[in-house]
């Protein structure tokens, strides 16, 4: 018989949150992408979606490239539009190492500053939380 496997859960990236009903919503997540538990989102200005974060604006994900919220439970959008719980204020601790971040962010600098716009939501990214 093969081993269970958990896969990851809420309690691996949120760490602490002060009151949910104030740090959590549930928003839109943009169909076309299988997001992953810990995504970095960003808010697109035309329609209020949110996908992951890029490093600059990008045509069609316009606003997106400020990061505005963690996703804490996985969301496959892959065929439409889906529903998602994030972090979107603090206070709240998220897992730095859990964060997943949008391909285009793919260096030490660019993941430094998606983190501080975390931090200027009150949503603080720890090693080892």
């Amino acid at each position: 018989m093969a081993p269970l496997v958990k896969g990851p859960t809420e309690g691996d990236i949120l760490k602490f949150d002060l009151d949910k009903n104030y740090t959590r919503e549930v928003v839109t997540l943009k169909s076309g992408t299988n997001y992953a538990l810990g995504s970095v989102l960003g808010e697109v200005t035309a329609d209020g979606e949110f996908a992951l974060s890029p490093d600059a604006e990008t045509v069609g994900l316009e606003g997106a490239e400020e990061a505005a919220a963690v996703l804490i439970v996985a969301v496959d959008a892959t065929d439409a539009d889906m529903p998602g719980v994030v972090i979107r204020r603090g206070p709240a601790i998220v897992a730095q190492d859990e964060l997943v971040f949008d391909a285009s962010v793919n260096d030490d600098t660019k993941r430094a500053a998606k983190r501080a716009q975390l931090v200027a939501l009150g949503i603080i990214p720890r090693v080892n939380a």
